[in-house]
């Protein structure tokens, strides 16, 4: 549909992937590289700026690969839950993805791991499979990176730094899918589309009842009760650190738009001031 094409070309223009005839750019070409969403290739190559690569490709891997979360069978749901909780990292389901995949190495590099690994996985109601393609897939983009010469930084995960360049590095190409919760309780509404969601049963953050004002999700789902998948907490100001300008100007009026729009003017009441001047 004309729409849909117009509006994977805005998509790719706000991801500075065009250039300003419409064609690739060279940041645009880079990113192509990968088979990947263009948000997610913008993360990977972001994360190369903000040093976080090894932890970002295995998002990329987890994201891209089957979920890993198998529905527990009626009257375990509790035990599955409990097990989950093993993984579940506060910053979001994120890095709780990349927990998971961890938890899976190590139970792989144990002696026997055919066996083990099937039987781990049992155990905490996770998809063998699925985390086997995730494996396969992270070592694919793996060599695309060296194919291009791109760097990839040592693993730091857990470092409060790292956390932070992780979301940034998410921020970067996913500043699209934000959500904030309007009531208190749960019902998210996103920035862009103005649909109220929920999160999806398997989110780390369904588990607790901590539930985060605003969040940075990697899909939303009509089939699945409007829910948002895969999501991580942020900050306003990390948002509008990060967001493009000219993407956030073009935002549908909300009350949303206009905290953040606070944000901004509490950040750089200077440069504000002359814009209102200009």
């Amino acid at each position: 549909a004309p729409e849909s094409l117009m509006q994977a070309l805005e998509d790719l223009d706000y991801l500075a992937a065009l250039d300003n005839d419409g064609n690739l750019s060279e940041f645009g070409i880079i990113m192509s590289e990968f088979p990947l969403d263009p948000q997610l290739s913008k993360s990977i190559l972001a994360s190369c700026e903000f040093e976080c690569v090894d932890e970002m490709l295995t998002i990329a891997a987890m994201v891209t690969a089957p979920n890993c979360f198998l529905h527990a069978p009626p009257g375990t749901e509790e035990i599955a839950l409990t097990r989950w909780r093993k993984f579940s990292h506060p910053a979001g389901d994120h890095l709780t993805l990349i927990n998971v995949f961890n938890a899976f190495k190590e139970a792989s590099a144990n002696p026997t791991s055919q066996c083990n690994n099937e039987k781990w996985c049992r155990d905490y109601f996770l998809s063998c499979s699925a985390l086997r393609m995730a494996e396969i897939i992270r070592a694919e983009l793996v060599e695309i990176m060296k194919r291009i010469e791109l760097p990839i930084s040592e693993p730091d995960f857990g470092s409060k730094e790292n956390i932070q360049s992780i979301k940034k590095s998410l921020l970067s190409g996913y500043f699209m899918h934000i959500a904030r919760d309007v009531d208190g309780s749960g019902n998210y509404l996103m920035l862009t589309h103005r649909q109220v969601a929920q999160l999806h049963p398997f989110s780390s953050y369904s588990n607790t009842r901590r539930i985060p004002e605003w969040v940075l999700f990697h899909e939303f789902s009509i089939s699945e009760d409007n829910s948002i998948r895969v999501v991580s907490e942020i900050s306003p100001e990390l948002f509008v650190e990060l967001v493009p300008q000219y993407y956030f100007s073009n935002l549908p009026p909300s009350e949303s738009k206009d905290i953040l729009q606070e944000v901004i003017n509490h950040l750089s009441p200077v440069s504000t001031m002359k814009e209102e001047q200009k």
